[in-house]
């Protein structure tokens, strides 16, 4: 029987084991203010490489990055009723600018320094950003208008999760003007595949790229577009959205362009973003009962080398082995890039250090002792396979140089491996579902991981799509989006019994 490094398994206690991976990968931890974490350095490290990823796909479809403040004018999110709406309930908002002594040994808002106009801690940077646009195009000339900015961001949550749902968060988000609709709504759907190829490919998470109904749309938008992650206990995860805003923005913020006619026209917009919701994801699809499994190309050390030290006077020469290693590794190239690999010193008990990493995800563990050095060997182990038929430590022991030689290749496998694994996981766990009846007997309390539903759908709007929410809401249910590049379904919306447009996924979700 395997003993696991966990105290806390995904089949007894997801929502438990989730939160003990944060902890025992030292991910992040709790920050003294509700809903706010500090994120530590190897969760940061994760997001770092996330970033670097993304960015650099970003900049490639010509997006440039720029930054806009943090505190946004009352006033401007007015503008744009619908949009204020969305958020008003997670708004934060500064009133005051200074403090005062109260007397009695505490600080309280200084009367006298009152804002003329409150401001509102970015929640998002539609209205601003439009603002800015509004300066920026006057002429045809001027558009379109790509820019990107990875900033924090701060929605009162009321129910807070680390990673999946904090009052602050980091993200990136893409703000774009068009001269047409048809060019903006392009420029919504390439950068939901730039999402969808950055989950899957960096991240080795699958997803499904659809998009939103009506009552899922970011506030103000036309469309929405999303991908859905299947966590392991098939929940669903929004990882990533995509807007399409047609004018209505730029209608609030007078984005006004002269055409080549002589003629003003609105302008048309985007917006799209992906955030430290990623790592949360991540967790819960590649986490196992021993840990974090983070995909080579996003573990900030992909190789980790662990020296077993024994206090003695052999100690210096298998530590210049273990450089001569590190070195090798890093002259190594894997998944475009070269290795990067990590020496271990710290002055920590050897076997602890193995499983600390084999908790934090490490891809490859390396361990060498006094015997390895002598037959130039090194200890190997796979954090995608981390043990052996028999349920032992699967520790491989292989020639340095041909460990060196191929851990190029084997990086590439451990990714894919991670991949396959979750996509198997979801495309077995997508169930179709002919009538309402399926659905209930489907999402029945003893179905742990029930996965997601694929339905008939209407795409009703108003009232009656309004007795659809309610009627999931009733077994905690959601739609999450209408996958991309589906062929027109027969028959009839199990909902609302008319003919049905397409096929939608249902689901639970975070």
């Amino acid at each position: 029987m395997i003993k696991h490094a966990l105290s806390v398994t995904r089949e007894g206690d997801f929502a438990q084991w989730y939160q003990t991976v944060i902890s025992e990968a030292d991910l992040a931890e709790e920050s003294g203010v509700r809903g706010c974490m500090v994120i530590r350095p190897w969760g940061y490290g994760i997001w770092e490489r996330m970033q670097r990823l993304l960015d650099d796909a970003i900049k490639a479809t010509g997006h440039e990055n720029c930054y806009f403040p943090l505190f946004i004018p009352l006033s401007y999110f007015e503008k744009e009723a619908e949009h204020v709406e969305g958020f008003a309930k997670e708004m934060a908002v500064v009133t005051h600018h200074r403090l005062v002594a109260d007397g009695k040994g505490g600080l309280v808002p200084d009367p006298a320094a009152k804002l003329e106009e409150p401001l509102v801690v970015r929640p998002t940077s539609e209205t601003v950003i439009g603002a800015a646009f509004s300066r920026w195009v006057q002429s045809w000339r001027d558009l379109p208008v790509l820019i990107n900015q990875w900033a924090n961001v701060v929605r009162w949550e009321m129910r807070t999760r680390m990673f999946l749902r904090t009052a602050e968060f980091l993200w990136q988000e893409g703000h774009t003007a068009h001269a047409s609709a048809e060019e903006a709504r392009d420029e919504t759907l390439k950068m939901l595949e730039v999402y969808r190829d950055f989950a899957e490919n960096a991240v080795a998470l699958p997803v499904i790229a659809g998009e939103k109904p009506e009552n899922e749309r970011f506030p103000g938008a036309v469309a929405t577009y999303s991908i859905e992650a299947m966590m392991q206990d098939g929940k669903a995860l929004q990882a990533g959205t995509s807007h399409f805003l047609g004018t209505n923005f730029a209608s609030a913020q007078n984005i006004r362009f002269q055409n080549a006619e002589g003629q003003l026209e609105l302008a048309n917009t985007t917006s799209w973003g992906v955030s430290t919701r990623m790592i949360g994801g991540l967790i819960m699809v590649h986490g196992d009962d021993d840990g974090l499994r983070v995909p080579p190309r996003v573990a900030p050390w992909q190789v980790v080398i662990v020296p077993m030290l024994r206090d003695n006077d052999d100690d210096g020469a298998l530590v210049d082995y273990c450089k001569t290693l590190q070195q090798a590794l890093g002259r190594e190239s894997a998944l475009g890039e070269p290795v990067r690999a990590l020496l271990d010193l710290k002055a920590v008990k050897s076997t602890n250090k193995r499983w600390g990493w084999v908790k934090k995800g490490a891809p490859i563990v390396i361990e060498v002792g006094g015997r390895d050095m002598a037959a130039g060997n090194v200890s190997v182990i796979r954090r995608d396979r981390l043990y052996r038929a028999d349920g032992k430590l699967d520790s491989v022991g292989t020639a340095k140089d041909e460990f060196v030689a191929g851990v190029g290749a084997m990086l590439a496998d451990i990714q894919q491996s991670l991949f396959d694994e979750a996509d198997a996981r979801l495309k077995a766990n997508i169930t179709p579902a002919d009538d309402w009846a399926e659905v209930e007997a489907h999402f029945a309390d003893g179905n742990k991981t029930p996965g997601w539903l694929d339905v008939r759908w209407s795409r009703p709007t108003g009232n009656a799509l309004d007795k659809v929410v309610e009627r999931l809401k009733a077994l905690k249910l959601t739609l999450r989006n209408a996958p991309m590049g589906q062929t027109h379904p027969e028959g009839q919306c199990i909902f609302t019994g008319e003919p049905c447009v397409e096929r939608v996924l249902v689901g639970r979700a975070y």
